[in-house]
């Protein structure tokens, strides 16, 4: 399996961190800060090469919309729906966009404060983004909530899937003390096999696995497409 520190600009030369600072340069200081150095502690270029050029997305648990902010200003996407159970972080995502349609007009993008309990949008799309969410769902509800994440991927799209690697000492404890401090929650872990398990029984098939260590974080990115059989379900 793959092991690697990702860089933090794209093919074009573009610099996350700049684009980051330019689109969030007000509100709290953490919140600004997380924001601006997001990239360096998750792999959010190997994130964006997986999403299809030309494509609509679904981008769930989406934060700040700092990757949909990402594929915009690079062209690389037609349209994006952002959803994440933070208030907080859907405001900061729906502040930015004013500033993110100066640099990208094109594409059209909206954010919902939806948890993802509360059920996704009826819509499928060429990419589904599943970032760092599974470790925040209740166990009990991580399957449904994955399944209804694979029924949002239309006929030859992608479901984008990546969380933290919970066999890892001491990366997995670092994670934990960070959601810890951060979201104020006692994370559990979804095993990989079983988010591979589940992908493969909703019809997806696996066409990217990676492992990547950035700091003292270690993350399991793995990419599934749904066979493209013509019309959609």
């Amino acid at each position: 399996m793959p092991t690697h520190t990702p860089n933090t600009t794209d093919a074009s030369g573009h610099d996350i961190g700049q684009l980051a600072r330019h689109l969030y340069p007000d509100g709290p200081r953490l919140t600004r800060f997380i924001q601006h150095h997001r990239h360096r502690i998750c792999p959010i270029e190997l994130l964006a090469a997986q999403i299809p050029p030309g494509a609509s997305i679904l981008d769930i648990g989406c934060g700040g919309g700092l990757l949909i902010a990402r594929l915009a200003a690079s062209g690389r996407i037609r349209s994006a729906q952002g959803i994440d159970a933070s208030a907080p972080a859907i405001a900061l995502a729906q502040g930015m966009v004013p500033r993110l349609r100066k640099l990208a007009p094109g594409p059209e993008i909206r954010f919902e404060h939806r948890p993802v309990q509360q059920g996704l949008p009826d819509d499928r799309y060429d990419a589904v983004c599943l970032i760092d969410v599974m470790h925040h769902v209740p166990p009990a509800h991580q399957e449904r909530a994955f399944r209804d994440a694979a029924a949002r991927v239309r006929p030859g799209g992608r479901l984008i899937y990546k969380d933290m690697a919970d066999t890892r000492f001491p990366h997995a404890l670092m994670n934990r003390l960070h959601d810890l401090v951060m979201a104020r929650q006692w994370i559990r872990y979804l095993p990989v096999e079983h988010a591979e398990r589940w992908a493969a029984e909703e019809g997806l098939r696996p066409v990217h696995a990676e492992d990547v260590t950035m700091l003292w974080y270690a993350h399991e990115l793995r990419v599934f497409e749904r066979p493209d059989g013509g019309a959609e379900p």
